[in-house]
């Protein structure tokens, strides 16, 4: 009785999981599986990373990536047709393109990290964080794909407003693209909207049309505090069908706040004690700060109040 008992059970719990595992989408034999595509995507950007540093001229570049993605189609076994077919089947099911996107710019970081790399302009800023005078506000993700097809061709951001940004602040946004095209425009666009108190939008938008480092500057604003900060980057010819590849990659993505040079040097000037500025520093026509000098247009007031003043008073007596 207990054996008929237990053998029921274990029939119906097999039952069940292969219920489940029938019921849960996969991807059709007919495709390159995701693991196998995250191999070959990782490849990809190796290989591209490494035809960018050859020292190759730019216009023998593409033709050595081509020969490159071709040795890697070779090493996986694929074939060019089996790959594009591929890519258009993760067209329509993009959200587990994006989690295969995601595995390879982790293993990615990963051997960068291992290999202490940094990617020029970008390393810059890689060691500041979100305080500071220059800091690196960018709390979302830092790498995308975007595929021509929506809402899969955008990706929106918002920019947290806090204590920490100051009037006249200006910012860069930063980030590397790299393009996968077979035909067709690259037309990448990033997008960058700052609101400020006073009813004033500024707006400004970059076109990048080929891979590499991105940058778009964005002024400083000294007639009103900022509310808001919002953008979008955006992949065009969303809505032509297509039966060849077409991604973008952003990835390491920066939004680097600047604070007003000035601020920080007045900030440093009335943090000193008056009393204890030497008399050589009472300069009419510069700001003095410890060894730093810096012009300035403005006459500086004189307090003749501070013992500092007194006894350069003192002095211009003497010498008379």
């Amino acid at each position: 009785m207990h054996k008929d008992r237990r053998t029921f059970v274990f029939v119906v719990v097999a039952t069940s999981l292969w219920l489940i595992g029938a019921c849960t989408p996969g991807t059709p034999r007919q495709f390159i599986q995701p693991d196998e595509m995250e191999d070959i995507l990782v490849d990809y950007h190796v290989a591209k990373a490494l035809s960018q540093n050859s020292g190759l001229p730019s216009d023998s570049v593409a033709f050595y990536q081509a020969l490159y993605m071709k040795a890697i189609f070779q090493k996986h076994g694929v074939t060019e047709e089996l790959f594009d077919s591929s890519m258009v089947y993760y067209y329509t099911h993009a959200e587990r393109f994006n989690a295969i996107c995601q595995r390879v710019y982790d293993r990615l970081e990963e051997r960068a990290l291992t290999l202490g790399a940094t990617e020029g302009e970008l390393g810059k800023y890689a060691q500041y964080n979100a305080t500071g005078d220059t800091a690196n506000i960018w709390a979302e993700r830092q790498n995308a794909t975007l595929l021509p097809v929506p809402p899969y061709n955008r990706l929106d951001f918002e920019i947290e407003v806090d204590s920490t940004f100051r009037r006249g602040d200006s910012f860069l946004l930063q980030f590397m693209c790299d393009y996968i095209y077979q035909d067709g425009s690259k037309t990448g666009v990033v997008y960058l909207a700052v609101n400020y108190d006073n009813d004033t939008t500024i707006s400004r938008n970059l076109h990048f049309m080929s891979s590499g480092i991105s940058q778009l500057n964005f002024p400083a604003y000294d007639d009103g505090d900022i509310s808001s900060i919002r953008g979008f980057f955006y992949l065009g010819d969303g809505n032509k069908r297509t039966t060849t590849t077409r991604l973008l990659f952003l990835r390491n993505i920066q939004f680097i706040r600047f604070h007003k040079e000035i601020e920080n040097e007045t900030a440093k000037k009335d943090s000193l004690p008056q009393d204890t500025v030497p008399s050589d520093s009472i300069i009419v026509d510069s700001v003095s700060v410890g060894d730093s000098v810096r012009n300035s247009n403005a006459v500086l007031s004189v307090d003749t109040g501070t013992s500092a003043n007194r006894v350069a008073a003192r002095r211009r007596l003497r010498e008379k």
